[in-house]
Protein backbone atom coordinates (compact mmCIF):
# COMPACT_ATOMS: atom_id res chain seq x y z
CA UNK A 1 0.00 0.00 0.00
CA UNK A 2 2.26 3.13 -1.18
CA UNK A 3 2.20 5.97 0.45
CA UNK A 4 1.50 9.19 -1.63
CA UNK A 5 3.80 7.77 -4.39
CA UNK A 6 5.18 9.83 -6.82
CA UNK A 7 4.44 12.74 -4.29
CA UNK A 8 1.15 12.81 -5.56
CA UNK A 9 -1.79 12.82 -2.94
CA UNK A 10 -3.83 9.42 -2.96
CA UNK A 11 -6.17 7.74 -0.47
CA UNK A 12 -4.70 7.35 3.32
CA UNK A 13 -3.13 3.76 2.54
CA UNK A 14 -4.08 2.96 6.45
CA UNK A 15 -7.75 3.11 4.97
CA UNK A 16 -7.50 0.88 2.57
CA UNK A 17 -5.38 -1.41 4.30
CA UNK A 18 -7.87 -1.70 7.24
CA UNK A 19 -10.81 -2.08 4.71
CA UNK A 20 -8.58 -4.95 2.96
CA UNK A 21 -7.89 -5.98 6.57
CA UNK A 22 -11.42 -6.06 7.77
CA UNK A 23 -13.12 -7.26 4.71
CA UNK A 24 -10.80 -9.49 2.83
CA UNK A 25 -8.73 -10.61 5.76
CA UNK A 26 -5.81 -9.54 3.59
CA UNK A 27 -2.39 -8.67 5.43
CA UNK A 28 -1.61 -5.13 4.27
CA UNK A 29 2.40 -4.15 3.57
CA UNK A 30 1.81 -0.49 4.50
CA UNK A 31 4.84 2.22 2.87
CA UNK A 32 5.86 4.66 5.61
CA UNK A 33 7.75 7.24 3.92
CA UNK A 34 9.87 9.89 5.78
CA UNK A 35 8.76 12.76 3.83
CA UNK A 36 5.41 14.00 4.89
CA UNK A 37 5.40 13.66 8.26
CA UNK A 38 7.37 15.52 11.26
CA UNK A 39 8.69 13.33 14.67
CA UNK A 40 5.60 14.03 15.83
CA UNK A 41 3.44 12.97 13.47
CA UNK A 42 5.10 10.00 12.59
CA UNK A 43 5.21 8.13 16.22
CA UNK A 44 1.56 9.16 16.17
CA UNK A 45 0.86 7.25 13.17
CA UNK A 46 2.98 3.93 14.32
CA UNK A 47 0.59 3.98 17.11
CA UNK A 48 -2.24 4.49 15.23
CA UNK A 49 -1.11 1.31 12.78
CA UNK A 50 -0.60 -0.85 15.64
CA UNK A 51 -3.84 -0.09 17.13
CA UNK A 52 -5.70 -0.96 13.75
CA UNK A 53 -3.15 -4.30 13.89
CA UNK A 54 -1.52 -3.49 10.70
CA UNK A 55 1.89 -4.67 11.31
CA UNK A 56 4.33 -5.00 8.22
CA UNK A 57 5.39 -1.93 7.50
CA UNK A 58 7.78 -0.89 4.60
CA UNK A 59 9.99 2.10 5.15
CA UNK A 60 10.79 4.03 2.13
CA UNK A 61 12.51 7.64 2.04
CA UNK A 62 9.69 9.27 -0.49
CA UNK A 63 9.70 10.83 -3.67
CA UNK A 64 10.77 14.77 -3.46
CA UNK A 65 8.09 16.79 -3.50
CA UNK A 66 9.04 18.45 -6.83
CA UNK A 67 8.31 15.61 -8.82
CA UNK A 68 4.64 15.87 -7.97
CA UNK A 69 1.63 17.43 -8.67
CA UNK A 70 2.64 19.97 -5.79
CA UNK A 71 6.08 21.66 -6.07
CA UNK A 72 5.11 23.70 -3.45
CA UNK A 73 4.47 21.69 -0.78
CA UNK A 74 6.96 20.56 1.44
CA UNK A 75 9.53 17.57 2.15
CA UNK A 76 9.59 17.07 5.96
CA UNK A 77 12.27 14.34 6.82
CA UNK A 78 12.90 14.58 10.00
CA UNK A 79 14.33 11.23 9.89
CA UNK A 80 16.00 9.37 7.26
CA UNK A 81 15.26 5.49 6.16
CA UNK A 82 17.48 3.83 8.48
CA UNK A 83 16.74 6.29 11.53
CA UNK A 84 12.98 5.37 11.14
CA UNK A 85 13.36 2.20 10.79
CA UNK A 86 15.50 2.12 14.63
CA UNK A 87 12.40 4.47 15.71
CA UNK A 88 10.22 1.34 14.95
CA UNK A 89 12.71 -1.00 16.79
CA UNK A 90 12.48 1.16 19.43
CA UNK A 91 8.60 1.59 19.77
CA UNK A 92 9.07 -2.47 19.35
CA UNK A 93 10.47 -2.76 23.15
CA UNK A 94 7.81 -0.14 24.17
CA UNK A 95 9.67 2.96 23.97
CA UNK A 96 9.05 6.26 22.03
CA UNK A 97 12.35 8.46 20.47
CA UNK A 98 12.08 10.58 23.59
CA UNK A 99 12.90 7.32 25.59
CA UNK A 100 9.44 7.36 27.36
CA UNK A 101 7.55 4.27 27.69
CA UNK A 102 4.73 3.46 25.65
CA UNK A 103 3.02 1.24 28.16
CA UNK A 104 3.27 -1.40 26.06
CA UNK A 105 5.58 -2.21 23.06
CA UNK A 106 4.07 -2.38 19.23
CA UNK A 107 4.72 -5.40 16.82
CA UNK A 108 6.14 -4.12 13.63
CA UNK A 109 7.75 -6.14 11.09
CA UNK A 110 10.02 -3.45 8.95
CA UNK A 111 10.86 -4.06 5.46
CA UNK A 112 13.13 -1.88 3.95
CA UNK A 113 13.95 -0.87 0.60
CA UNK A 114 17.00 -1.75 -2.04
CA UNK A 115 17.31 -0.16 -5.36
CA UNK A 116 19.79 -2.24 -7.10
CA UNK A 117 19.43 0.39 -10.05
CA UNK A 118 22.68 1.86 -9.34
CA UNK A 119 26.11 2.37 -10.87
CA UNK A 120 27.84 1.40 -8.01
CA UNK A 121 25.87 -1.71 -6.75
CA UNK A 122 28.55 -2.77 -3.62
CA UNK A 123 27.69 0.65 -2.21
CA UNK A 124 24.44 -0.04 -2.13
CA UNK A 125 25.04 -3.29 -0.77
CA UNK A 126 26.70 -1.46 2.21
CA UNK A 127 23.56 0.68 2.53
CA UNK A 128 21.43 -2.70 2.96
CA UNK A 129 23.72 -3.71 5.74
CA UNK A 130 23.98 -0.47 7.38
CA UNK A 131 19.94 -1.21 7.54
CA UNK A 132 20.17 -4.34 9.03
CA UNK A 133 22.23 -2.70 11.67
CA UNK A 134 19.68 -0.18 11.87
CA UNK A 135 16.73 -3.13 12.17
CA UNK A 136 15.61 -3.89 8.81
CA UNK A 137 13.53 -8.00 8.83
CA UNK A 138 13.82 -8.01 4.92
CA UNK A 139 14.23 -5.64 1.72
CA UNK A 140 12.14 -5.07 -1.01
CA UNK A 141 14.00 -3.93 -4.44
CA UNK A 142 13.04 -1.19 -6.97
CA UNK A 143 11.60 -2.77 -10.06
CA UNK A 144 14.10 -4.61 -12.17
CA UNK A 145 14.10 -4.94 -15.70
CA UNK A 146 17.11 -6.34 -16.17
CA UNK A 147 17.81 -10.02 -16.17
CA UNK A 148 21.69 -9.60 -16.18
CA UNK A 149 21.03 -6.72 -13.23
CA UNK A 150 19.40 -9.35 -11.37
CA UNK A 151 22.66 -12.19 -11.04
CA UNK A 152 24.82 -8.81 -10.52
CA UNK A 153 22.67 -8.55 -7.27
CA UNK A 154 22.38 -12.75 -6.58
CA UNK A 155 26.22 -11.98 -6.54
CA UNK A 156 26.80 -8.66 -4.76
CA UNK A 157 24.42 -10.38 -1.48
CA UNK A 158 25.85 -13.17 -1.18
CA UNK A 159 26.44 -11.83 2.51
CA UNK A 160 23.09 -10.89 3.03
CA UNK A 161 21.34 -12.91 5.45
CA UNK A 162 18.05 -11.58 5.59
CA UNK A 163 14.91 -12.09 2.98
CA UNK A 164 15.69 -10.04 -0.57
CA UNK A 165 12.33 -9.53 -2.58
CA UNK A 166 12.70 -8.83 -6.14
CA UNK A 167 10.64 -5.79 -7.45
CA UNK A 168 8.94 -7.22 -10.67
CA UNK A 169 6.48 -4.76 -12.66
CA UNK A 170 4.57 -5.44 -15.94
CA UNK A 171 4.89 -2.39 -18.76
CA UNK A 172 1.51 -1.59 -19.95
CA UNK A 173 3.11 0.29 -23.03
CA UNK A 174 6.22 1.79 -24.66
CA UNK A 175 4.86 5.24 -23.38
CA UNK A 176 4.66 3.78 -20.38
CA UNK A 177 7.92 2.13 -19.76
CA UNK A 178 9.51 5.37 -21.27
CA UNK A 179 8.06 7.60 -18.40
CA UNK A 180 9.46 5.00 -15.53
CA UNK A 181 12.77 5.42 -17.64
CA UNK A 182 13.36 8.91 -17.89
CA UNK A 183 10.92 10.18 -14.81
CA UNK A 184 10.91 7.82 -12.23
CA UNK A 185 13.89 8.45 -9.65
CA UNK A 186 15.42 4.33 -9.18
CA UNK A 187 14.16 3.22 -12.09
CA UNK A 188 16.60 1.99 -15.26
CA UNK A 189 14.85 -0.04 -18.17
CA UNK A 190 17.79 -1.70 -20.74
CA UNK A 191 17.42 -0.54 -24.16
CA UNK A 192 16.10 -4.57 -25.09
CA UNK A 193 13.69 -3.87 -23.09
CA UNK A 194 12.54 -0.05 -24.25
CA UNK A 195 13.11 -1.62 -28.12
CA UNK A 196 10.63 -4.11 -27.32
CA UNK A 197 7.73 -2.22 -25.82
CA UNK A 198 8.61 0.07 -28.91
CA UNK A 199 8.10 -2.55 -31.13
CA UNK A 200 4.53 -3.30 -30.75
CA UNK A 201 3.98 0.37 -29.42
CA UNK A 202 0.26 0.69 -31.78
CA UNK A 203 -1.03 -2.11 -30.53
CA UNK A 204 -2.39 -1.78 -27.02
CA UNK A 205 -3.05 -5.95 -26.54
CA UNK A 206 0.04 -6.85 -27.62
CA UNK A 207 1.71 -3.98 -25.57
CA UNK A 208 0.22 -5.32 -23.17
CA UNK A 209 1.35 -9.40 -23.60
CA UNK A 210 4.86 -7.82 -24.17
CA UNK A 211 5.08 -6.19 -21.17
CA UNK A 212 3.69 -9.83 -19.67
CA UNK A 213 6.22 -11.79 -21.68
CA UNK A 214 9.09 -9.18 -20.44
CA UNK A 215 8.28 -9.75 -16.51
CA UNK A 216 7.77 -13.97 -16.80
CA UNK A 217 11.20 -13.75 -18.11
CA UNK A 218 12.52 -11.56 -15.18
CA UNK A 219 10.03 -13.83 -12.73
CA UNK A 220 12.35 -17.06 -14.40
CA UNK A 221 15.32 -15.44 -13.43
CA UNK A 222 14.83 -14.21 -10.04
CA UNK A 223 12.88 -17.61 -8.77
CA UNK A 224 16.24 -19.07 -9.49
CA UNK A 225 17.93 -17.04 -7.40
CA UNK A 226 16.50 -15.55 -4.95
CA UNK A 227 13.47 -16.83 -2.60
CA UNK A 228 10.94 -14.04 -2.73
CA UNK A 229 9.13 -12.01 -5.84
CA UNK A 230 7.56 -8.15 -4.92
CA UNK A 231 4.99 -8.04 -7.90
CA UNK A 232 3.86 -3.99 -8.43
CA UNK A 233 0.72 -3.63 -9.87
CA UNK A 234 0.89 -1.08 -13.06
CA UNK A 235 -1.41 1.97 -12.76
CA UNK A 236 -4.45 -0.23 -11.62
CA UNK A 237 -4.04 -2.69 -14.16
CA UNK A 238 -4.73 -5.51 -11.22
CA UNK A 239 -5.22 -8.27 -13.97
CA UNK A 240 -2.01 -8.47 -14.88
CA UNK A 241 -0.60 -9.17 -11.18
CA UNK A 242 -3.22 -11.68 -11.79
CA UNK A 243 -1.81 -13.68 -14.67
CA UNK A 244 1.70 -13.30 -13.14
CA UNK A 245 0.79 -14.30 -9.82
CA UNK A 246 -0.81 -17.71 -11.32
CA UNK A 247 2.05 -18.21 -13.51
CA UNK A 248 4.66 -17.72 -10.21
CA UNK A 249 2.25 -20.40 -8.56
CA UNK A 250 2.46 -22.71 -11.24
CA UNK A 251 5.97 -22.35 -11.39
CA UNK A 252 6.79 -23.46 -7.79
CA UNK A 253 4.55 -25.99 -8.08
CA UNK A 254 7.05 -27.72 -10.82
CA UNK A 255 9.77 -26.78 -9.75
CA UNK A 256 8.38 -28.72 -6.02
CA UNK A 257 7.29 -31.69 -7.84
CA UNK A 258 10.47 -31.82 -10.00
CA UNK A 259 12.90 -31.76 -6.55
CA UNK A 260 10.49 -34.31 -4.77
CA UNK A 261 10.49 -36.64 -7.71
CA UNK A 262 15.24 -35.62 -7.72
CA UNK A 263 14.72 -37.04 -3.81
CA UNK A 264 12.75 -39.93 -4.84
CA UNK A 265 15.41 -40.89 -7.54
CA UNK A 266 17.91 -40.32 -5.16
CA UNK A 267 19.40 -37.74 -7.38
CA UNK A 268 19.82 -35.09 -4.46
CA UNK A 269 19.87 -35.56 -0.93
Amino acid sequence: MADNSLASPRISNTAIATLLKEKYAVNPLVHLTCRDRNLIGLQSHLMGLDVLGLHDILVVTGDPTKIGDFPGATSVYDLSSMQLIELIKKFNRGISYSGKSLKRPTRFNVAAAFNPNVRNLDRAVQRMKRKIESGADYFISQPIFDAERILEVSEATKGIDVPIYIGIMPLTSSRNAEFLHNEVPGIRLTDDVRQRMADVANDKEQSAREGIAIAKDLIDVAMAHFKGIYLITPMSRYQMTVELTKYIKEKEQKLTASSIAAKANGLIW
